[in-house]
């Protein structure tokens, strides 16, 4: 696993830390543990699949659908961050 640059210089985790080792973890078959390591993973792997869906079949309403999908993986994200910091201390 690549090390986190930012929690390695600054001692502060960054909003992707946990995102690999989600990932790893969905590999093995731990579908739990990578959702509590990383509760964002499940809607950034939609929203990746919909992204190359969508260069395939034109949907529509496409834009509506992709502005909600980073809305929500943006909330999911920065929300998990902030409960992150606050438990840290």
């Amino acid at each position: 696993m690549l090390p986190c640059l930012n929690k390695k210089l600054f001692g502060v985790e960054c909003l992707g830390c946990g995102i690999q080792r989600s990932v790893a973890l969905i590999f093995q078959g731990e579908f739990m543990a990578a959702f509590k390591m990383y509760p964002a993973i499940y809607t950034l792997i939609l929203l990746f699949i919909y992204l190359g869906f969508n260069n395939f079949y034109k949907i529509r309403y496409a834009n509506k659908i992709l502005v909600f999908l980073l809305v929500l993986n943006f909330a999911i994200i920065v929300g998990n961050y902030i409960l992150k910091l606050t438990n840290q201390y």
